[in-house]
């Protein structure tokens, strides 16, 4: 798959030209583009944007809900021929490359770069479609406890609880360190050094990156960002920065600086599994029908959002490379009927009855990133098997677990993740 000296000299030189439909998508999304006005629950019209949508969204206000999302979808209708143009043209970039560098796919050139084998891809879709009655069976149970019997695609994402959790940062340490105990004395040390040695900027600031993020280099301390908010998502997010932490930590002080990194594909593990026993701690803790119903419908949310609202990206993703391989037009009508049936597979709700759906496609940057979010869908899978054998397993489990953290890259991410007892070429992680 390596070309001659002279053609990878001709490859390099267009890199930028390749990399130019994403950036166009970047800037005309990110930049260029104008949502309109909405009303929020105050009844006070509010401008619009990519990073209140998600809050809108999760509204007890069905109007609010609903005005918030066709809204939004109303802009991707309108511009849908200029995102399926970069959307195509990114999709001819991926599958140009692959075929200069002899793969038969796009997929199988993106998942070489972590030897990783399409087994893996397809064993994923194979136990999604398998257990896509459970989605269907969520979306049902949405239904009833909202008391909506003609539930919306803009209804998947309120919480079903009216509980509020709150955490200020002191409880936050305190409860991570309790639960993060599990892993033993050498990963206990770590996480009780991250607190005291301020690897983490906590509170939010003036020109400081939304979100969270876990950083530093082969040399540093894995320092960490926070922006806390004191809610129960805010603990969750500690929890997984911290996963990443010790991820890179443990690696960088067992492996030499070649293999003193690991990559996405193993990453999303270590952060997901110490969510997972999070949720199993305080579960337990409940106090009563009412904590333990919310703590549910959190991890519940989480899983639909990862494990198969990623792999039904995964499903678009694959078929509109294909399709462009067998000489289909990426049109914008080709790419809304895809996407619109795709998503009333999983989802059970009718596209007529939810029109602006099709239009999804349109607004997500990672179909630019090349067979990437399907590891999400394997990341979260993974860490909730390892997250059961870490808590009801035996010492042995969770020293396996530590021996995952410290390889880095020392061996290829599938050979890693084997010693630590999941076999990601079959449906074994994913059906249980």
């Amino acid at each position: 798959h390596i070309l001659s000296q002279k053609e990878e000299k001709l490859l390099a030189a267009a890199g930028e030209i390749f990399e130019s439909p994403s950036e166009t998508f970047e800037i005309f999304d990110n930049a260029d583009i104008k949502l309109p006005m909405v009303k929020n629950e105050s009844d006070e019209m509010i401008q619009l944007t990519h990073g209140n949508y998600s809050s809108l969204m999760e509204s007890k206000n069905r109007e609010v809900r609903k005005a918030a999302y066709k809204a939004l979808y109303s802009n991707y209708e309108q511009y849908q021929h200029t995102y399926a143009k970069t959307l195509q043209t990114n999709v001819k970039v991926h599958n140009l490359k692959a075929q200069i560098r002899s793969y038969d796919s796009a997929r199988q050139a993106a998942l070489a770069n972590n030897f990783v084998p399409e087994k893996v891809y397809d064993v994923l879709m194979e136990a999604i479609h398998q257990h896509l009655p459970l989605l269907h069976r969520y979306i049902e149970l949405r239904k009833k406890i909202l008391g909506i019997t003609d539930l919306k695609m803009y209804d998947i994402y309120t919480p079903l609880s009216n509980l509020d959790y709150k955490f200020n940062y002191e409880d936050g340490v305190k409860k991570a360190e309790e639960v993060l105990a599990i892993f033993g004395k050498e990963y206990k040390g770590k996480v009780k050094a991250a607190f005291e040695q301020r690897w983490i900027d906590v509170e939010e600031n003036i020109g400081k990156r939304s979100g969270a993020y876990s950083g530093g280099s082969y040399d540093t301390n894995a320092f960490m960002l926070l922006n806390w908010q004191e809610t129960l998502d805010d603990l969750f997010t500690l929890v997984h920065e911290m996963g990443h932490s010790m991820h890179s930590a443990f690696t960088r002080e067992n492996q030499p600086y070649v293999y003193g990194d690991y990559p996405i594909f193993l990453a999303e593990i270590a952060s997901t599994t110490n969510e997972n026993i999070l949720t199993e701690t305080l579960l337990k803790e409940s106090k009563d029908d009412k904590e333990r119903f919310a703590l549910l419908n959190h991890w519940l949310d989480s899983f639909r959002g990862t494990v198969f609202r990623q792999s039904q990206f995964a499903e678009f993703e694959q078929k509109i490379h294909e399709a462009d391989a067998a000489g289909e037009v990426l049109t914008s009508e080709y790419l809304n009927s895809l996407y619109g049936e795709i998503n009333e597979k999983y989802y059970n709700l009718a596209v007529k009855e939810n029109p602006e759906i099709q239009y999804e496609w349109a607004r997500i940057p990672h179909f630019y990133y090349n067979f990437y979010v399907f590891q999400y869908a394997t990341g979260f899978a993974a860490a909730t098997f390892l997250a059961e054998k870490v808590v009801h397993g035996s010492t042995e489990d969770r020293q396996k677990y530590l021996e995952y953290l410290k390889a880095g890259s020392s061996a290829y991410p599938l050979e890693v993740i084997a010693k630590a007892g999941v076999d990601m070429e079959s449906t074994d992680y994913l059906d249980a």
